[in-house]
């Protein structure tokens, strides 16, 4: 799954990648480390001629409930192979779609007892383009609603397979050239492929920095080489 992700490039460098527009005080705090489970907020790029801000975690415009942020905390990702079956997904999966720009995500490696951290980033593009839904929800009428999304995730590649060893699960990434039909719904979600592990890179990184309240630092994203002689990159 995809729970943890960063997004540092400029407005003016996701502008110039997507072709969008930078709105008037368009926000821009690099994330380096991100928790999906802090419901952060993101740019994304949608069918709109520019650059948008969405919250991550999913809220369906139906929802009634009284507890939005545990609700949310569940639709961080949706899977590839169930968005018809759930009812916060099925009716956006050709009309509200949208990408995901990340520098990198997170995700973590079973060894045994032991679990590492690492940070998986494109080598080929500055981003990767990560597949996803939104949608938008408000409580009262008039008031300006909630934009919210999740990233969509599919079965992983070879890298991400000995990475995620045990749900074996990856973000649905893009290339650039399938960014417009995606965007469009002109063509089923299901039809876009997974990924060549040869358009990715992976490193181990700090452990105590990920879980540490002071996160969100360049540092998180750094090799890292333990005492027991791990390499700085397994997969280069």
């Amino acid at each position: 799954m995809c729970y943890s992700n960063s997004s540092t490039s400029s407005n003016e460098q996701l502008a110039k990648i997507y072709k969008r527009s930078i709105p008037t005080l368009f926000p821009q705090s690099p994330l380096f480390y991100a928790s999906g489970f802090t419901l952060p907020k993101w740019r994304v790029i949608t069918s709109s001629p520019s650059l948008q801000t969405m919250e991550w975690g999913l809220l369906p415009h139906w929802y009634q409930g009284n507890e939005p942020k545990e609700f949310r905390q569940r639709t961080l990702n949706a899977r590839l192979e169930t968005l018809h079956e759930k009812k916060s997904y099925y009716r956006l999966t050709e009309t509200k779609r949208c990408i995901v720009p990340s520098d990198g995500f997170f995700e973590w490696q079973l060894m045994g007892n032991t679990k590492t951290p690492y940070f998986i980033y494109p080598i080929n593009t500055p981003i990767f383009s990560m597949a996803g839904l939104y949608d938008e929800w408000g409580s009262e009428i008039g008031s300006e609603p909630l934009r919210t999304f999740s990233i969509i995730t599919t079965e992983a590649n070879t890298l991400m397979a000995e990475i995620h060893n045990q749900k074996r699960r990856m973000p649905l990434l893009l290339e650039a050239s399938e960014i417009d039909n995606f965007l469009t719904g002109k063509e089923p979600i299901q039809s876009f492929s997974i990924l060549s592990d040869h358009f990715m890179k992976a490193h181990p990184v700090k452990k105590s920095i990920l879980l540490s309240e002071n996160n969100n630092i360049p540092e998180a994203q750094y090799p890292y080489v333990n005492n027991n002689g791990l390499q700085s990159s397994l997969f280069s």
